[in-house]
């Protein structure tokens, strides 16, 4: 068996013009919804991501704000920034690019965003929101991978979802979303004694650490689907994700490459997000 490819470049195209007819749609009305990306520092990953994100906007018809402001920007400053797009009706979604700079509160600037603008859905009112069912922003990169395995038309219900990985903004989530779905889900991390005995009962598996070849052929179900939201170099420089892509894809039924899976996705349902906080007003 090789895996059939989860095409997230596709989708993404897909999904980005349906945003652009619903841009319009707004628009006519004299609404055009905008998203505010603040950046602050130099770090050369965080600048790539955001001028991406800023294209993606701008191709779908959305009014983009991007503010540069030095590493020497206090924390001061920024929720002062923070604050004055809560209250601009033009900025219907605020981004702010993590890392910050060490001197600044990631979690207190954050929480500054109003949760009707968090189109990241790191808010802990849209944690909430997701962790008890209520409608609000789910952050981004696991609703692509819920988008992902909606496309191939795959049933979650009664299957078994292993999700490895932790974190905030994709582990806790993704498996928020999972359950949601009525997987059963199980959530593997850097203290489970045997990742393996987990992954190879499971039909689906997120990878979700950065930490290449984190799941191998060997610790696959045969017929599984495996999404790879992990995003590293290999030993050549090459991009690579948390999955032995070249062993994994000829026992999984389904697999997302790295590049071209999960991460085209994160960048459009931000825009969706985008879209659904200026639809609400």
């Amino acid at each position: 068996m090789t895996a059939q490819l989860i095409d997230g470049n596709a989708l993404s195209k897909q999904l980005r013009a349906e945003v652009a007819v619903r841009a319009a749609k707004l628009t006519e009305k004299g609404i055009t919804p905008g998203l505010a990306v603040i950046l602050v520092g130099e770090n050369p990953a965080s600048q790539v991501y955001v001028r991406n994100k800023v294209k993606a906007c701008q191709d779908a018809g959305l009014h983009s704000v991007l503010e540069k402001y030095p590493a020497t920007m206090t924390e001061a400053e920024l929720l002062a920034r923070v604050d004055a797009l809560n209250n601009d009706p033009s900025i219907h979604g605020i981004l702010v690019q993590l890392p910050l700079p060490k001197h600044i509160d990631d979690h207190k600037v954050i929480e500054s965003i109003s949760p009707l603008k968090d189109v990241d859905g790191f808010h802990v009112a849209s944690a909430g929101a997701l962790l008890v069912g209520e409608p609000g922003f789910k952050a981004c990169t696991p609703f692509g991978c819920m988008k992902m395995l909606e496309s191939i038309g795959y049933d979650l219900r009664g299957k078994h979802a292993v999700v490895i990985g932790r974190s905030n903004i994709v582990g806790k989530p993704m498996a928020m979303m999972l359950l949601q779905s009525s997987a059963t889900v199980t959530i593997c991390h850097s203290a489970t004694p045997d990742l393996a005995y987990h992954t190879r009962q499971a039909d689906v598996v997120v990878a979700a650490v950065g930490k290449r070849n984190v799941l191998t052929a060997d610790m696959v179900k045969p017929g599984a689907v495996v999404i790879d939201v992990g995003m590293n170099r290999d030993d050549d420089g090459k991009l690579c994700g948390d999955v032995d892509f070249a062993g994994v894809k000829e026992v999984a039924s389904w697999i997302t490459p790295v590049p071209g899976g999960v991460g085209p996705m994160t960048i459009t349902m931000l825009l969706v997000n985008t879209i659904e906080a200026a639809e609400r007003l």
